[in-house]
């Protein structure tokens, strides 16, 4: 019992529990043991997004093809597959996920998945080469993406039953925080090693602790205390999705956050374009990827909680505030590219410029991930869940081919054109109800 009292007590302290209503929109029994599933969730979240840090599609995998002689042309994919390939299939994936009264095994098989993958890019890092290690790389980020799917559909599912409102972007804020320590670490050991060529093989050794990383969520998401909860609405994949596009016409308030979600997709798009101009001014790779790593784990370290908990009181303000950020920068990096294209030669200034972007970034995924959770209850949330990422899937697989413009407007021309989009995305965000106010 003493080691339950001081879960409590520190839980406690961390979101300042006072308020005798908060397990108001979860089960009763959940609520006797939130602080217990609260840091089981947090633990099993840092270890999941420490691997997806160390091995994400915006930093570390493009070096890795470029170390390996990968054609440009399959890096490009790198980002629309990692992201769409796990949001397309969710629709169809919710339909067999609302049979489940216990879906947290959906998430720790996902997870499972995903360390077999990554497994497997860091043995094609140690054994391949160009062309072969490319496609080997890409066809295994598609099953990995697919993984992925299943852990997000179960994800906001499991956390609305067992984490009640105003403190779940409190948990998405503090994983996040805590892997931004382990991945400024990781940034500052690129930065003392800068001189030295980092080879594939090296990677492929990060790789391999990433996929470790997921093991150990696995283990410990599989220790949360989640009670049986409504299985209606389970049948036949297809039918069932296409009828749950329905939501679509019949709820303003949720049409108008995949909208507004559909265009804060400018943010993570752009980051890639952001590393390109880094690239095409500087000889020194190992120093300026050691740099890049270094900005966005003090951007999740520094940003990340104040955006939890700044979402549990309005995840609506917190979309909106971390795009302005994301999108003036992009200006910023705009104006700079046509007028004085020479600052990037220093070294230091896109890393800093893209920490602020990250930061930006940071607010708007905690945002809309709290906003989505708190704005469904039960079943709806799945469907809701499940519709919009499938949606945004389709959206970032065409949006994806936006690099074709380069030819036409260059890179600064790509950076202004989804700061744009950026403006209009923060204009609809404001017409969005507060979803916390109860």
């Amino acid at each position: 019992m003493p080691k339950k009292f001081n879960t409590d007590s520190i839980y406690n302290k961390l979101v300042n529990e006072e308020d005798a209503r908060v397990c108001k929109a979860i089960d009763e029994k959940a609520c006797k043991v939130v602080p217990g599933n609260f840091f089981l969730t947090v633990i099993s979240y840092f270890f999941t997004k420490l691997a997806d840090s160390i091995s994400n599609t915006k930093i570390i995998l493009p070096w890795i093809m470029h170390s390996l002689n990968v054609p440009v042309f399959l890096i490009s994919f790198l980002v629309p597959i990692r992201e769409s390939g796990s949001l397309l299939p969710q629709l169809f994936i919710a339909a067999y996920v609302r049979k489940l009264p216990i879906r947290k095994w959906i998430w720790v098989i996902g997870s499972i998945l995903q360390a077999l993958c990554i497994f497997a890019i860091g043995i094609v890092a140690w054994n391949l080469e160009g062309l072969n290690a490319g496609f080997a790389i890409i066809a295994l980020l598609i099953l990995m993406s697919l993984a992925r799917g299943l852990c997000s559909v179960a994800a906001k599912d499991v956390l609305g039953k067992t984490i009640p409102k105003t403190r779940r972007g409190a948990l998405n804020g503090l994983s996040a925080m805590l892997a931004g320590v382990l991945v400024v670490a990781l940034g500052v050991y690129f930065l003392l090693n800068g001189e030295k060529p980092f080879s594939s093989q090296n990677f492929g050794v990060i790789l391999f602790i990433a996929g470790i990383f997921w093991i150990l969520a696995s283990i410990i998401y599989s220790q949360i205390n989640e009670f049986p909860g409504e299985t209606q609405g389970g049948g036949n994949a297809f039918t069932v999705a296409i009828k749950k596009l329905s939501i679509l016409k019949t709820d303003k308030p949720f049409k108008l956050f995949v909208i507004t979600r559909a265009l804060f997709l400018c943010s993570v798009l752009s980051a890639p374009f952001f590393v390109i101009i880094a690239k095409q001014h500087s000889n020194d790779d190992t120093y300026l990827l050691g740099l890049f790593i270094l900005s966005s784990g003090l951007a999740d370290l520094l940003s990340a909680n104040f955006w939890g908990k700044f979402s549990d009181i309005s995840s609506k303000r917190v979309m909106i505030l971390g795009a302005t950020i994301a999108t003036s920068v992009g200006f910023v990096v705009s104006f700079i590219y046509y007028f004085y294209s020479q600052l990037f030669s220093f070294i230091w200034i896109m890393p800093i410029i893209y920490f602020i972007l990250s930061i930006g970034y940071q607010g708007i995924r905690i945002g809309r991930k709290t906003y989505i959770v708190d704005l469904a209850e039960g079943n709806k949330r799945t469907d809701y869940v499940a519709v919009s990422n499938t949606l945004i899937g389709v959206i970032l697989l065409i949006s994806g081919s936006i690099g074709t413009l380069s030819s036409l407007i260059g890179v600064g021309g790509i950076i202004l054109f989804l700061s744009l989009i950026g403006v209009v995305a923060i204009y609809l965000a404001k017409k969005l109800p507060e979803v916390q106010e109860d």
